[in-house]
């Protein structure tokens, strides 16, 4: 199952879940006419007061809940007792965990996530939450870092980033909102009957208790059905990104061995904070038992990455298990890591139109080797500010720089006006420092910086749009980094701000946009064959054929490309999630017609999939 088929997967499931929790809310307003007339007999104004009543407190209650968490996967993690990791961490094991995330992110091509670590827990879990990429978070508790190695711990994150590939998050939130709309019924039954107790008339009280205990009775059926729900989304969901873990990292000893020390750790992988409404978000079962476990049993997943499992291993790796072994540890692995990149160098995904819509959603290992060797060879001082609060703008506006003087004072007088002199002069020093930057490590140091970035105040964020708009408007044109970089800072900004507007398809199908993808395929054709007419009729030809659409009389030029594009990409974002894949796949066909990839066609590519809400992994250019 590729990524595509996994978003029409999520959006099944999301309607599968309306529908269920539909039938739910019926049951709920059921139950409580018939608590009406058993009680007061038949009343038909009463009971459409109850229906009415009924349904309004679940959906106004679902809705409320679902809009506080608009704060993303960050305050989910707070209200656990989250601490997000600095970049200028010194505990080595805070800092592995970062290595492991941003590896785990640019490999993908999504923005790299916030990271929490719940200090407070000794269990192992971990858990993904937001309603996109552009707000997700990834937290592990404290146990988790202590006791799981390099590799285990990788095998976790890469459960939870295929949970944010996946568009599982999402439905995530929305089981959130909507079992608490269920839980309100049951919390007034309760407080009416607790109110009750204190009724200095008891013949008056009477009425008011049978009413509290038939609306608490109503509320735990629904609570039960509810519950039900939830345990039939989720379990099977951890199979699935269990299995994706595996093929990511190609190590199931990996994941596999978290498991086991799951299940040898005198924690488990239990809270202590109570994490009954997010239970189904995390790693691990986080309580003891539940009659509807949202989590198969330990055994059962083991089993599933590793047949051979014997339960007496339990024992022994409970006899070796030190929660302080992977602290003395950590520091000697990260260098290590860093030499085994370095010789390894870049080994990314080569761009193929018969594999690249089968590799998005699901890098390999390949794509984690890569991105780790990005990373290191990232300039030291870019990488510090990237990872920091105070200047992760400036990297931004760095990245933006004309190699032209003139232009380039004009651009650092732009800065200066909107961010300041100390600014300024921070811009120009990492200019100063790192004249040229490679293509290939501009788009991932975005990336990195984004963390940083989201969390400043809206209306910074909004300052930031523009002026990088005045940077590449500069010097009079535009060309295609400068489009890719300022594109998809405003698409991730924007996906920050309101997450919950992100949405990974519509219901659009290719044949209806023809005309838009005609032209984003003929600006793509003209910018990988400039001056080369034949080469780009050829080229669109192919990426046509390929995605079921007819040839054009006259091949749309290069004439404000920019605008055009945008206006392309914008309703383009509104197909079927198996549509875009048709798209993307005639797009790489597009690219390697002449089986060369230039960079400004590998930074269409990344742009055009962001803005699709496609996260692309990273890929190889392909030579003869």
């Amino acid at each position: 199952m590729n990524f595509f088929e996994h978003q029409d997967r999520a959006r099944r499931q999301s309607g599968l879940l309306i529908f269920l929790f539909g039938l739910a809310v019926l049951g709920i307003i059921l139950a409580a006419n018939a608590a009406v007339l058993f009680t007061v007999g038949p009343d038909p104004e009463l009971l459409i007061g109850v229906t009415l009543l009924t349904a309004g407190t679940i959906g106004i209650a679902s809705m409320v809940r679902t809009m506080q968490m608009r704060g993303g996967g960050g305050q989910i993690a707070r209200q656990l007792g989250g601490t997000l990791v600095d970049h200028d961490t010194t505990d080595p094991l805070r800092r592995r965990l970062r290595n492991v995330v941003e590896e785990m992110a640019i490999a993908s091509g999504v923005p790299v996530p916030e990271i929490y670590v719940l200090e407070h827990e000794q269990g192992i879990n971990a858990f993904a939450a937001g309603y996109s990429t552009a707000d997700a978070a990834v937290a592990v508790t404290r146990g988790a870092l202590e006791h799981l190695s390099r590799d285990e711990l990788q095998g976790v994150i890469a459960h939870e980033f295929s949970h944010i590939l996946n568009g599982d998050m999402r439905l995530n939130i929305r089981l959130i909102g909507f079992l608490f709309g269920i839980l309100v019924i049951a919390i007034l039954g309760r407080r009416l009957l607790f109110s009750a107790r204190f009724a200095r008339d008891s013949r008056g009280a009477a009425p008011a208790v049978m009413i509290g205990l038939a609306i608490l009775i109503v509320g735990y059926i629904g609570l039960f059905f509810g519950r039900w729900i939830r345990a039939a989304v989720s379990r099977q969901r951890e199979f699935l990104a269990d299995a994706s873990a595996v093929q990511f990292t190609r190590q199931p000893d990996g994941i596999g061995g978290a498991l086991k020390k799951i299940k040898a750790l005198y924690a488990g992988s239990f809270l202590t904070a109570d994490a009954e409404e997010v239970g189904h978000m995390l790693f691990g079962q986080s309580m003891g038992y539940q009659m509807f476990a949202t989590h198969p049993p330990l055994e059962d997943r083991i089993r599933a990455v590793d047949p051979s499992f014997d339960p007496a291993e339990i024992e022994r790796i409970a006899e070796r298990m030190d929660r302080h072994a992977q602290s003395r540890r950590a520091e000697a692995e990260e260098a290590e890591r860093e030499d085994e990149t370095r010789e390894r160098g870049p080994g990314g995904l080569p761009l193929d139109a018969d594999n690249l819509a089968e590799k998005i959603g699901q890098p390999g290992l390949n794509q984690v080797f890569m991105a780790a060797a990005l990373v290191a060879a990232i300039p030291k001082q870019l990488e510090r500010a990237a990872h920091s609060d105070e200047w992760a703008q400036e990297v931004i506006c760095y990245l933006l720089l004309s190699h032209d003087d003139e232009v380039r004072e004009e651009q650092l007088l732009t800065i200066a006006r909107s961010l300041g002199s100390e600014s300024e002069q921070q811009v120009r020093a990492l200019r100063q420092s790192v004249p040229e930057l490679p293509a290939g490590q501009r788009l991932p140091l975005l990336e990195i910086a984004f963390p940083s970035l989201r969390r400043r105040p809206e209306r910074e964020l909004l300052d930031l749009m523009r002026l990088v708009e005045a940077l590449v408007e500069a010097d009079g044109r535009i060309d295609v980094f400068e489009y890719a970089l300022a594109r998809l800072v405003n698409r991730q900004i924007l996906d920050a701000l309101h997450p919950e507007r992100v949405r990974s398809g519509g219901n659009r199908k290719l044949v209806a946009m023809a005309d838009e993808a005609v032209d984003l395929m003929a600006i793509v054709a003209w910018h990988g064959h400039p001056e080369q007419p034949q080469e780009v009729e050829d080229a669109l030809a192919a990426a046509l054929e390929r995605a079921g659409l007819d040839s054009p009389e006259t091949i749309p030029g290069l004439q404000e490309w920019a605008g055009r594009m945008d206006t392309a990409l914008d309703r383009l974002d509104r197909l079927k999630p198996r549509e875009k894949e048709r798209l993307v796949n005639a797009l790489a066909c597009c690219v390697l017609h002449d089986g060369e990839v230039i960079p400004e066609e590998m930074d269409l590519m990344r742009v055009v999939c962001g803005m699709l809400h496609v996260p692309i992994p990273l890929l190889e250019p392909r030579e003869n």
